[in-house]
């Protein structure tokens, strides 16, 4: 199994713009070779004859059925409103006139 080297994790940091200390490299290093390694022990336990799976249990989706019901009108939605115009809601404006 090759290890990755505190080199190879400074190439990875550079690569996704991580600044990492010394201290941080020589830390990470052995931390990625002991997952490295938990991966490929995996791999020695997959057996062809056990099918992959991503849930234990078979699972079906539950659908109903899509019923069209009517909605409000507009009036109706904007009749609890504080304030409409246009047949729109209206809020306090949040934004300044710089556009």
């Amino acid at each position: 199994m090759p290890e990755i080297t505190r080199d190879e994790v400074a190439h990875l940091a550079n690569l996704a713009r991580i600044d990492l200390s010394d201290a941080e490299l020589d830390h990470l290093a052995p931390q990625l070779n002991v997952i490295l390694e938990s991966v490929a022990s995996l791999s020695e336990v997959v057996s062809a004859d056990v099918p992959p799976t991503s849930h234990p249990l078979p699972l079906t989706n539950v659908f109903r059925d899509d019923v069209v019901t009517p909605g409000l009108t507009a009036e109706q939605a904007l009749a609890a409103a504080p304030a409409s115009e246009q047949q729109r809601f209206m809020v306090p404006r949040i934004l300044g006139d710089e556009q």
